[in-house]
């Protein structure tokens, strides 16, 4: 059986005293005699009494409004749908609060579309922010105005250090790449060659693409790994032609590319190639739990899917930043998630719990 938690009524009894002087000592409000507030916390440490912090945040007057600025999600691109959801099922939860959340998107292709965004979600004056810092110097001259304003934000998807964040939810990025480096390996033929692929328009600009490339390249620096080459391809659009143009030119100057880690959610454009081209023999790893790239993996087209759950970032990151409002709750800074191996035979349990 479940102890009773410890109530105020439970340490006024036994101190002696009424429930809103040991109010006042626990919460540091008003004056107490000295000898009265030694006694009440001495009791309250003893029945390891907690405040009921939910009750707290029901009690307070403000209403706190938020905002969420992420990439908008596209028919080629649904990964953004799940940030949503996640979005959704927190403020479900913390309906009985006063609370609201504005959610702004960008068009993750257009630097100067961010920016655009970035001057409204200003205008609003938030009260607190959850942003995926897609854009490297755009987000980092974003920030700097939101810390000038002292308006908390809390990163998913991605962290950039360079700015005064409050927390970050999401994969670790370098080593999720060096995750995908190892998986690359266990599959790749020895002395056969592995092709990084980028598909971004600005990749310079692309911070956790370019990290996780880092993570991937890094991992075969260790001694006795694969002894093939490792060849970095960027493609700028997601335009069919152009992708199998770029991948036909990289198999002509290497013809011994036996697997492709692509470092973003759009795999299946890489693995429909593939197989029309009758490349039938090069390994897949990419991320992420979209339809396409789930029905690939099944078919068996592609090997690997690296999942980041992205409804469970934006759900706890709209958590953090109530908890912190409403409560004065500093969260942890960095809360890493797990990283997700997702192959078609555990694909299932994945895509029916997240």
């Amino acid at each position: 059986m479940t102890p009773r938690k410890a109530r105020l009524k439970d340490i006024a009894d036994l101190s002696g005293v009424s429930i809103g002087t040991v109010d006042r000592v626990l919460h540091e409000r008003g004056e107490v005699a000295e000898k009265t507030r030694k006694k009440v916390l001495k009791i309250a440490r003893e029945l390891k009494y907690t405040p009921n912090l939910m009750a707290q945040a029901l009690k307070t007057k403000k209403r706190f409004n938020l905002v969420s600025l992420l990439p908008v999600p596209t028919e080629e691109n649904p990964f953004w749908n799940k940030h949503h959801e996640g979005i959704e099922k927190a403020m479900t939860e913390l309906d009985q609060f006063p609370l609201s959340l504005n959610q702004v998107t960008f068009d993750m292709n257009s630097e100067e579309d961010f920016q655009e965004k970035t001057a409204i979600v200003l205008k609003e004056n938030p009260d607190g922010l959850l942003l995926a810092p897609i854009f490297k110097s755009e987000s980092i001259s974003f920030c700097s105005l939101l810390s000038k304003k002292n308006i908390p934000f809390v990163f998913v998807d991605n962290y950039l250090n360079e700015t005064g964040f409050l927390a970050y939810i999401g994969e670790d990025v370098f080593r999720s790449g060096r995750v995908a480096g190892e998986l690359t390996d266990l599959i790749t033929p020895r002395g056969k060659d592995i092709l990084i692929v980028n598909i971004a328009r600005n990749i310079q600009n692309m911070h956790h693409l370019n990290n996780r490339t880092k993570g991937f390249i890094s991992y075969f620096a260790r001694p006795g790994k694969n002894f093939g080459n490792i060849i970095r391809l960027n493609i700028p659009s997601t335009d069919t032609t152009i992708v199998k143009n770029s991948i036909e030119k990289a198999f002509r100057r290497n013809p011994g590319i036996r697997s492709i880690f692509v470092t973003g959610s759009k795999s299946y454009k890489i693995a429909e190639y593939l197989h029309s081209a009758g490349h039938n023999s090069v390994n897949v790893i990419g991320y992420d739990l979209l339809e396409k790239n789930v029905t690939l993996l099944k078919e068996g087209k592609i090997r690997f899917l690296i999942g980041q759950r992205p409804e469970e970032q934006t759900f706890r990151a709209v958590k953090k930043l109530f908890d912190f409002l409403s409560l004065n709750k500093h969260p942890e800074m960095m809360e890493y998630l797990p990283i997700d191996i997702v192959t078609s035979e555990n694909v299932d349990f994945f895509s029916n719990n997240h």
